[in-house]
């Protein structure tokens, strides 16, 4: 099958037309938010575009391999500090099912299996193949999980640049010239062989997950002592953005009044609870403030993986609070199923 289609071609060019746009006129992260922004306007001017497909997952192999060498000896020896903050991520996901699963089945009329998957923050395609499995609404999902993460993707930078006062310009690592040509073919095989590997053993987010152990070893084996180059991180935000934004093709009227207005309103549920566990595990001196709010808002892996990058933030602890929110997601789905009806999950990574 083709790859290069006229939709896929048109929708690579009018994301890199977001980049330029933001780029020119100074706007931050514009290699994520103005491929997103454009993409969205596109599609809601109901312009075909087309996912990035295989290729797209596999770009956000680097962001596996990424947290995966950033994971070290030294890393190691702190993880008992994380516990404090994990330990909490569990009571935030039960909230999170108490207050989201009542709203959109009493107050949005969803089916059982539509309204679990869509309350529940697991990864945005974890929970579109799940509720897909258990009989809900695909394209409802779909919507509701793309609006929280464009929301939170939206959101997010202007947090830490207005509250924070963070930079968004940070360094996001060494130029691929600079780097050791064999460390760089060890992170293309931990991202391929992790991702594929991942998959064929029905690992949940296989494309992140994957990478980020086996090129984890590789960093503390020493093999790897580098992150991936910054070309790369670039790239990835790329394809995140214009993933995301994609995601509101031949979206109608009925739609936006349904599906999308009721991700726009959990979103913000969400973000209320984020920001009363963020300030709880900066009080108890848990975390900082960046890290704690990056680790308890309700973004995807990738995207918040990304955004960990570019602000510089501790990538490896960022990251383990969003893997056990979507182990603790994934975990509790039979329990729940006996009082929801909704089948228990079966992981398969899917294309964007």
């Amino acid at each position: 099958m083709r790859y290069f289609t006229k939709a896929r071609l048109l929708t690579f060019a009018i994301a890199a037309a977001g980049v330029v746009v933001f780029w020119l006129l100074n706007l931050p992260l514009p290699f994520l938010l103005g491929p997103m922004a454009a993409c969205l306007v596109a599609a809601l001017g109901k312009v075909k575009l087309a996912g990035s497909g295989q290729f797209g997952v596999f770009m956000r192999t680097i962001l596996g391999v990424a947290v995966g060498t950033a994971v070290t000896p030294q890393l190691m020896e702190r993880l008992p500090e994380m516990a404090y903050s994990v330990a909490l991520v569990p009571l935030l996901v039960i909230l999170i099912g108490l207050i989201g699963y009542p709203f959109f089945r009493k107050y949005c009329g969803f089916d059982p299996a539509t309204s679990y998957y869509a309350a529940m923050p697991g990864g945005f395609q974890d929970m579109v193949i799940f509720g897909e499995a258990a009989g809900g609404d695909v394209r409802a999902l779909s919507l509701i999980h793309a609006t929280r993460v464009l929301i939170i993707v939206s959101l997010a930078p202007l947090v830490m640049s207005g509250i924070y006062g963070i930079s968004l310009s940070g360094n996001m690592g060494a130029s691929a010239a600079s780097l050791p040509l064999h460390e760089m073919a060890l992170m293309v095989v931990a991202g391929i062989v992790g991702w594929k590997g991942g998959e064929k053993i029905g690992l949940f987010g296989a494309s992140i997950l994957g990478p980020l152990i086996l090129s984890a070893i590789f960093s503390l084996t020493g093999l790897i002592q580098h992150r991936p180059p910054a070309e790369a991180i670039v790239a990835a935000q790329y394809f995140i953005g214009m993933s995301i934004g994609a995601h509101y093709v031949g979206v109608t009227v009925k739609e936006l009044r349904k599906d999308v207005w009721a991700g726009i309103v959990f979103c913000f549920i969400l973000a209320g609870l984020a920001i009363a566990f963020t300030e709880t595990v900066v009080l108890l001196g848990f975390a900082p403030p960046v890290e704690a709010f990056l680790s308890f808002a309700p973004g995807g892996q990738a995207e918040m993986a990304v955004l960990a990058i570019i602000v510089g933030a501790d990538l490896p602890f960022v990251v383990t609070h969003h893997i056990v929110r979507v182990l603790v997601v994934i975990a509790g789905a039979p329990l729940v199923a006996r009082f929801t009806k909704v089948k228990s999950p079966q992981s398969k990574e899917k294309p964007n």
